[in-house]
């Protein structure tokens, strides 16, 4: 079926591609992270509002991913993808001379929907032209393209903003996704076993609807909700208690979002622990190595808060990736609308999340963050013990 397999100059094109894609759409969707401070002060905000510069891009990425994958569907994959990315580094350059805070809003929640051309149909795709043997280690580094941009973005955005200002973060990462843009756009090689369907609203609405009567799968959904919430409110909040109450500089904090790396090292040591001591095991274990991250961040310390963070991190990983896992075991047919609709709720809780926090914020500060974050993890703990719990009693759906 003249399938992509490894070693061949394809694979490695193939790869390269969406390493490039995978840094591209993460660093633009998480750049504004560490510039919140300055976009309070810059435009005269609370720390609540300016959290909006991240929610509103999330929440229109979560909408609009349903949309896109089904679009794709009947017009192509390539071409979607590289329109996504262009538009996507493009808004991104422009943001920075966002004369209002309103119109840096627009600007972020049209980021969302062009980024979201990209992760709703990037699986779809290796899924089609990787042969299936060749397939997770293609798979590996998108994911490692998603966690570098991540972090590049942040980090980059944070000392930019520091030496010479935060319209300069901004730009700079706009201009790198540009490059990241042309090199997919050069290396990746036209769909083979695209094989084109008509898009049916319909029938996607009612893929949309099954999935969520199921109980199994809705609670996924809303742990995937809770864990993200988490993650994003938590790194929302820190650098204004970095840079606030320990007095730090912008460019010094912003290389605290370094430890999400951790996220690589957790999901390699976790595969190998889930296969001695079992899923269930390792998604508890998850959940409580990131409720006691959240509780070590109290302290009252820059060492104790970055012992914290990544104690968080390395247990939101384990946790997110067992429960985006169990989706696809669960869902008994259109698994890539059930993965679809997993990633709505995880983007929308990124969105929820992130603004509720700044409420607790404004009234509680980094305690009320913290709390409102525990609280989020001990539900999501609480909904897995049902998940159990009805799995037992409706095994059919565990397939």
């Amino acid at each position: 079926m003249d399938y992509i397999e490894r070693g061949t100059k394809s694979y490695k094109q193939t790869a390269l591609a969406f390493f490039a894609a995978g840094f591209n759409t993460f660093a633009i969707l998480y750049v504004v992270q560490p510039i919140l401070p300055d976009l309070t002060e810059y435009y005269g905000v609370t720390p609540t509002a300016a959290s909006l510069s991240l929610s509103v891009t999330t929440f229109t990425l979560a909408i609009s991913m349903l949309i896109f994958g089904s679009i794709s569907e009947a017009v192509g994959r390539k071409n979607i993808m590289i329109v996504s990315m262009l538009t996507a580094s493009i808004l991104c350059i422009l943001t920075a001379f966002s004369p209002t805070f309103g119109s840096l809003i627009v600007m972020r929640a049209l980021q969302g929907v062009a980024l979201a051309g990209l992760p709703s149909i990037a699986m779809a795709y290796l899924g089609e032209e990787i042969h299936p043997r060749s397939l997770p280690g293609a798979m590996g580094l998108y994911i490692s393209g998603n966690a570098l941009g991540a972090v590049f973005g942040r980090v980059l955005a944070g000392v930019a903003a520091g030496l010479w200002g935060w319209q300069f973060g901004l730009i700079g990462v706009g201009v790198v996704s540009l490059i990241a843009t042309f090199i997919f756009w050069y290396a990746l090689s036209p769909s083979k076993h695209f094989v084109k369907r008509e898009f049916n609203v319909k029938d996607l609405f009612k893929s949309l609807t099954e999935h969520l009567k199921n109980p199994l799968l809705l609670i996924l959904f809303l742990m995937g909700f809770l864990l993200l919430g988490t993650n994003v409110s938590l790194y929302n909040y820190v650098s204004f208690v970095l840079i606030e109450d320990f007095n730090i500089s912008q460019t010094i904090v912003s290389w605290v979002y370094m430890i999400f790396l951790v996220g690589v090292l957790s999901s390699m040591i976790s595969g190998n622990l889930v296969y001695r001591y079992g899923k269930v095991m390792m998604l508890y274990t998850g959940i409580i190595v990131a409720v006691a991250g959240l509780i070590i961040v109290l302290i009252p310390s820059v060492w104790t808060i970055v012992a914290g963070l990544i104690l968080f991190t390395f247990g939101f990983f384990i946790a997110h990736s067992l429960t985006s896992g169990w989706v696809g075991n669960i869902a008994h047919s259109n698994k890539a609308q059930a993965s679809s609709l997993y990633l709505f709720f995880y983007y929308t809780g990124s969105s929820v999340g992130g603004t509720l926090a700044g409420v607790f914020w404004m009234q509680s500060g980094w305690l009320g963050v913290s709390l409102m974050n525990i609280s989020f993890l001990i539900l999501c703990l609480t909904l897995f013990m049902v998940f159990l719990y009805l799995l037992r009693r409706r095994i059919w759906y565990f397939k």
